[in-house]
């Protein structure tokens, strides 16, 4: 991007956190680092430091889904950035992109999963943490459905079983996971209900104090509660830890906390199920990032070493279905 244009979209900005917070003066601007469907930066907004995040044009969701569903667990006492300003642009009204940009309030601490498991700082943290994501999620199930606009029902494994099907690679252990999930299915959710569907140690912000902010709701959506407490027991999501829970707890822990929050009695074979789920999805995922890179579509290291990561699910799928889990 040459100068001219990084100073122009430095503007741009600026000018709609000025007008979209009626600020007096907007400081400090820095562009994150974003993935493909946003650009992020933070600046600091009359004193208050704040997260910008600008929707780019071709986004498959509209941002203002994650707008309503975070105003929605602020108000029933999930630890989330608190909603700022949300704002829809018109194209025609000298903004080339349209688009929209959300601004929240910033929230200090850490995301990196590998430094809250390993450093000092956290270690306290790690002995509650288990309990605190437990809490915090059954407050997230306690979101009405109503409360959102825009969430769908979605399996997920489903949708990415059809896209697994579409690339058309081989994968028998994911063949395997996919008639055992058929076979085994619970006979019928624990509810319908909002679903963070991506709520794991990377999507958390934590300090030496514990859980401070739940983030990244864009896979928000519809469907069983127990699916969040599944993906949260995924063995990759506990980046080299033995304990289940997020890499820093047990299972048992984690459904104590959840059921003393929720008054709901999680039933873990339920969970396993959704664990079992969760496995082939993030290994369909892999699957279909690499297949980005190796088409041609994206030429992109970073997608082509999530590649690698595949048979990391099918081995975990193998010990699953043995039954042979980390407790």
């Amino acid at each position: 991007m040459a100068a001219a244009t990084e100073s122009s979209v430095h503007d741009e900005v600026v000018g709609v956190v000025r007008d979209s917070l009626g600020a007096r003066s907007v400081a400090e601007l820095v562009r994150l680092t974003g993935g493909a469907s946003r650009e992020t930066w933070t600046c600091v907004v009359d004193g208050l430091r704040v997260v910008v995040q600008r929707q780019r044009p071709g986004a498959e969701r509209d941002m203002s889904v994650e707008a309503s569903v975070l105003r929605a667990a602020h108000a029933a006492g999930v630890p989330v950035p608190e909603v700022l300003a949300y704002t829809e642009h018109d194209p025609d009204e000298g903004n080339d992109e349209g688009g929209a940009t959300l601004v929240t309030r910033h929230v200090a601490g850490e995301t990196i999963a590998r430094k809250i498991l390993r450093d000092d700082t956290y270690a306290a943290a790690r002995g509650t943490l288990a309990a605190e994501l437990g809490r915090a999620l059954a407050r997230v199930h306690r979101i009405r459905a109503d409360q959102v606009s825009g969430l769908v029902e979605i399996d997920p494994t489903i949708a990415y079983r059809e896209r697994l099907d579409e690339i058309g690679e081989p994968h028998p252990a994911f063949e395997l996971a996919s008639q055992w999930l058929h076979e085994h299915r619970p006979s019928a959710p624990t509810s319908v209900g909002v679903v963070h569907g991506d709520y794991r140690l990377g999507n958390v912000i934590v300090d030496a104090d514990g859980l401070q902010a739940v983030i990244d709701w864009e896979l928000a959506h519809l469907g069983d509660p127990m699916e969040d407490l599944g993906w949260l027991c995924v063995p990759a999501w506990r980046f080299g830890s033995r304990l289940p829970a997020a890499g820093v707890g047990t299972r048992e822990q984690l459904f104590a906390a959840y059921g003393e929050e929720s008054g709901v009695v999680v039933d873990p074979e339920v969970v396993r199920w959704w664990e079992v789920s969760g496995i082939l999805r993030w290994g369909m995922i892999c699957v279909a990032q690499a297949h980005t890179h190796t088409s041609g579509v994206v030429r992109s290291h970073e997608l082509a070493a999530i590649g690698r990561r595949v048979c990391e699910n099918e081995h975990d799928l193998f010990l699953a279905l043995d039954g042979r889990w980390t407790t």
